[in-house]
């Protein structure tokens, strides 16, 4: 049987190679990717350039002057609600439940009640349509200070989605495209009923982990209907008492949970910060456990691809040496960089074009470039198989739906090209040529923006609370749908908007935006940055490559 490698263009495999590359993704059409490795010059393989450009330090201190200003206030009401003065029933301790057991600590109480309840009317915001480029969102008001919210009946339509992680453009509204997801509900219908060890196991379940497998280039793979529960329930599967694990300080809660549910022994290093990796691994091979001084029975490093909060991508090349050097396991989450990164959508291991031997563990989740839901665990067969006897989630949860494992195949197969067009491909490109268009102008215009330049997970610093609920109430109105993040998702003082970038966002679309945000900056005082320019300018031609048919 030929090999799909057999199947390419010559010149092709070299290309690909000197674009750094082992060898051609399988699946992957070849004229698109020509631009991709010609002389070496990737757009996809250039430098890693983050940006984490530090406040004013009069922005600081006005940010900690309004959080304490905020505070003063906070106790102020909470002394007259004590004593009846101020009528807000939903902000004092019901008289049944004075003696419980706080359910929070102290100061997120507070901060809740006195600070988050001003702004909140800019979270938890409904929609009513497909969370596309466009998308609807339901209007709703509070009579009493965003304690309750009721909804006006009006319908804000057309609002441009710049905060859904619908990066390849894929959730969308039901067309044509989507007729093999109408007939698997057709014929599987909605639920399977029943765990993967009893009688949820189908052979659309079989089919979308061969194509894992085979995207990933991994010899197997899992797939789960949760993508939360892809971290939190098997992460205790493969470590335990007597295991350290090693957690990047700003790893998602699904890996926090994970670890902790585990009973490993757990370390924290510095974000991205090498030194502080290999100072935990090295104490970890001369001192051992702690009292007994044994040997660690397996030392788990667990690694984001894109960290969702700072737009920040790991630097996998490094840990993955000093995974080798000290013998550690490496456990990645793809959530956010499978599908959004690498010139045929394969994550950081394309992205760096590392061998996918090197790392241990592949995780990631089908509800950011997919457009559905669910998440996989991927690597050696062994390691799957494990999974598949042992993993709390195959054994007690129910097992992914079949319309959405169609989805998942349907798109997976879209991005590999196996529906014999370049559709994909396009899309992935485009979404990297709108991530660099839309940091570079914000960079530009002066905002201070976090992260990696091909990182389509945009965040702005707004800092002072004030601002963040102006800018997103305003944007709101400008027919801008965005997510701001504050405290305890941040550190206090550094909420920020943030931002992003779909393939399915047209330049006419990302321009209005950008109008929006040069006004709004101005208006708030929020373009805090003292670089303007790109410090590399070379990257963001209007067009850095040209699409093949």
């Amino acid at each position: 049987m030929l090999s799909a490698h057999s199947k390419r263009e010559p010149g092709l495999q070299a290309a690909y190679e000197q674009a750094g590359h082992r060898q051609l993704p399988i699946g992957c059409p070849g004229p698109l990717l020509r631009t991709a490795g010609q002389n070496g010059n990737s757009n996809f393989y250039k430098p890693v350039v983050e940006s984490f450009e530090e406040a004013p330090l009069h922005v600081m201190v006005f940010t900690y002057l309004g959080y304490g200003i905020g505070t003063l206030f906070g106790y102020l009401r909470d002394f007259l609600r004590n004593w009846g003065i101020e009528k807000c029933n939903a902000a004092i301790e019901r008289e049944e439940q004075k003696d419980f057991v706080p359910l929070y600590q102290s100061f997120e109480n507070f901060y809740t009640r006195n600070l988050y309840m001003r702004i909140r009317d800019n979270w938890n915001r409904p929609i009513c349509s497909a969370p596309g480029a466009l998308f609807d969102v339901m209007e709703r008001v509070s009579d009493d200070y965003n304690w309750t919210f009721r909804f006006t009946g009006r319908i804000i339509k057309d609002v441009i989605n710049m905060g859904s992680y619908n990066f390849l453009g894929l959730a969308a509204k039901y067309d044509e495209s989507m007729k093999t997801v109408k007939d698997a509900l057709e014929t599987y219908g909605l639920g399977v009923g029943s765990t993967r060890h009893e009688m949820g196991t189908l052979d659309k379940h079989k089919e979308l982990e061969d194509l894992v497998a085979k995207f990933l280039n991994v010899e197997a793979a899992m797939v789960f209907g949760m993508g939360f529960a892809t971290n939190s329930m098997n992460i205790p599967a493969l470590v335990g008492k007597g295991c350290l694990i090693l957690s990047d300080e700003l790893n998602h809660a699904s890996l926090v949970l994970g670890a902790r549910l585990s009973g490993a022994t757990i370390r924290i290093f510095k974000h991205n910060n090498m030194q502080s990796l290999e100072k935990l691994l090295r104490d970890a091979v001369i001192y051992g456990q702690p009292r007994t001084r044994r040997a660690w029975k397996k030392i788990l490093i667990l690694v984001e691809g894109i960290y969702s909060m700072e737009g920040s991508i790991v630097r996998l090349p490094q840990i993955v040496a000093l995974k080798k050097k000290y013998k550690a396991y490496l456990y990645v989450d793809e959530a956010h960089s499978i599908g959004s990164l690498g010139p045929t959508g394969r994550g950081v291991m394309e992205f760096f074009a590392m061998d996918p031997r090197d790392i241990d563990v592949f995780m990631g989740t089908f509800t950011k470039s997919f457009g559905a839901s669910g998440g996989y665990i991927a690597g050696r067969k062994d390691l799957v198989d494990y999974l598949r006897a042992h993993s709390h989630s195959a054994a007690y949860a129910t097992s992914m739906s079949p319309p959405i494992a169609e989805q998942i195949i349907r798109a997976m197969k879209l991005i590999m090209g196996l529906d014999g067009t370049t559709q994909g491909l396009q899309r992935v490109q485009q979404l990297a040529e709108n991530t660099r268009y839309f940091r570079q102008r914000l960079s530009e215009m002066g905002f201070i923006i976090y992260g990696n330049e091909e990182s389509p997970v945009v965040p702005l610093l707004l800092y002072m609370p004030a601002k963040v609920a102006a800018f997103a109430r305003h944007l709101l109105k400008r027919k801008i749908g965005v997510v701001v993040v504050g405290f305890p998702a941040t550190p206090l003082a550094e909420a920020r908007a943030r931002f992003c970038v779909s393939a399915a966002h047209t330049r006419e679309m990302l321009d209005a935006v950008l109008e929006a945000l040069d006004e709004m900056g101005d208006l708030l005082h929020v373009k805090y940055s003292r670089n303007r320019k790109s410090a590399r300018p070379e990257l963001y031609d209007e067009t850095s490559f040209e699409l093949e048919d």
